[in-house]
């Protein structure tokens, strides 16, 4: 009779070549603070939230749900990467808001700000629309790409250095979406 095997099988939560930047526990508790620092600051506000898609899916659901507010929640799809790599700055807008953001206070809520050229296009795009007010929060926020250094990003849940990173909504060609952590992909050609 063979031996039977022990070894254990890599899932995606344990591939071997994502390395854990920030733990679920950690992200959990940041989530928490920048709900409360949102619920002081919004207080007596009508305030929307507004999903970048995809990424800041996950983000956008945990952290409304550390909101002690009424709130609205919108979403957009845009794209400004011509060739799926480098932004262009010029955006696309795939899927508009359902709902008019006439007078109401727009918290933009993002998976993780780099070059800045997709939202600063987004800001004044928005801004046009008579908004009250229009703010960035970010899960992640990595400055070292930053193009446009006067963008302002008012809420961030980490300060990231320049490494290609995935989990918690943010993928690599679609994949790692899932993962209740940020990784660092060690490897980029075997993600």
């Amino acid at each position: 009779m063979a031996a039977e095997s022990t070894q254990i099988a890599m899932t995606e939560f344990t591939n071997s070549n994502i390395e854990v930047m920030y733990t679920a526990e950690q992200i959990r508790e940041r989530i928490a603070e920048l709900g409360r620092e949102l619920t002081a600051d919004y207080a007596g506000k009508d305030l929307v939230l507004v999903g970048i898609l995809k990424g800041s899916v996950i983000f956008l659901a945990d952290l409304m749900r550390h909101i002690d507010l009424k709130i609205g929640i919108d979403f957009m799809a845009v794209s400004s990467y011509k060739d799926g790599t480098t932004s262009s700055g010029d955006v696309v807008i795939l899927k508009d808001l359902t709902n008019s953001i006439r007078d109401k206070h727009v918290l933009i809520v993002e998976d993780i700000v780099d070059t800045g050229l997709t939202l600063t296009s987004l800001e004044k795009m928005l801004g046009s629309r008579g908004a009250a007010s229009i703010k960035i929060a970010t899960l992640l926020d990595k400055p070292e790409p930053r193009i446009n250094k006067e963008l302002k990003v008012h809420y961030t849940g980490f300060v990231i250095p320049n490494e290609f990173v995935v989990g918690y909504g943010l993928d690599s060609a679609g994949r790692y979406r899932n993962l209740p952590f940020i990784g660092i992909v060690k490897d980029k050609d075997a993600a």
